[in-house]
């Protein structure tokens, strides 16, 4: 697989992302539902109970472990994601502590497209974040 990043403007590298990306030679592409901070929990109503509740840092590093483990079942790794979505209820929070996200795709050596969202709620009451990916190989 071929990647092109493409920033007529260098803003976004500074947050370890392309404004745009064109992917060539993907035969196979992932589109992965939207990972928060969860971890199962049989005696609890859904099966599953937050991770790291009003802990945004925890957050992000377990939706993000998540993410890690859609991507290996897919037998796929950080360097095929091709595209992210970020939705938070804290945006500040989130900035402050992006060097997670930073950390986590440094190893990739890739600079996604991607987009941070400010909602009022995510599906439990306790998440305040939700990563969207999509990936390619």
């Amino acid at each position: 697989m071929k990647r092109e990043s493409i920033n007529p403007v260098d803003w976004g590298l500074q947050y370890s992302m392309d404004q745009g990306e064109v992917v060539e030679g993907a035969t196979r592409h992932l589109r992965c539902s939207g990972q928060v901070s969860v971890k199962p929990d049989p005696g609890s109503e859904l099966g599953i109970s937050v991770v790291a509740a009003g802990d945004i840092r925890g957050q992000m590093e377990c939706a993000l472990a998540n993410v890690d483990a859609v991507l290996d079942k897919a037998g796929m790794a950080r360097k095929n994601v091709v595209n992210l979505r970020f939705f938070t209820t804290d945006i500040d929070g989130f900035l402050g502590n992006y060097d997670i996200y930073a950390g986590w795709i440094a190893d990739a050596g890739t600079r996604p497209p991607q987009s941070l969202i400010g909602v009022n709620r995510l599906v439990l009451e306790d998440l305040m974040v939700e990563v969207e990916v999509e990936a390619a190989a």
